[in-house]
């Protein structure tokens, strides 16, 4: 016997989720905003211990500042280089002076993550190969 076919989801009603009064959830149509677009540089409130993972692309050597600005201020970074790899020259001096700064500067680590993404990790994270944990 066949499953008859629905148009929409089949919702499930869950005592957790907020009533239809509080619904703070989006309706049908209503236009979708990213607030990681509209708020790019947004004020984080951090407390002790707190840190912030960046997702950064970088597109040429003029980004390099800010992603030292994170690391320096404890912060992780994911950094995507794919936009870099056909400017072997530019390639270079962007991973040249990265990890010079993050490794030499500030005692961190600069991981590679496949082909074309580097993890940057402030001092405050160390990764351990023997035992491959994070602390």
């Amino acid at each position: 016997m066949a499953k008859p076919t629905r148009s929409e989801p089949k919702w499930i009603e869950m005592p957790s989720l907020p009533s239809k009064s509080g619904n703070l959830s989006m309706d049908p149509g209503q236009d979708y905003h990213d607030l990681g677009e509209l708020y790019a540089d947004a004020p984080v409130a951090r407390g002790m211990g707190d840190v912030i993972v960046h997702r950064a692309i970088l597109d040429d050597i003029t980004g390099i500042p800010k992603l030292l600005d994170w690391v320096s201020d404890g912060d992780i970074v994911i950094l995507e280089m794919s936009r870099l790899i056909t400017v072997e020259t530019e390639l270079r001096i962007a991973v040249d002076r990265i990890q010079s700064f993050v490794e030499s500067d500030l005692s961190g680590e600069v991981i590679r993550l496949g082909t074309s993404r580097l993890l940057l990790l402030p001092s405050t994270f160390a990764i351990s190969e023997t035992q491959n944990t994070a602390y």
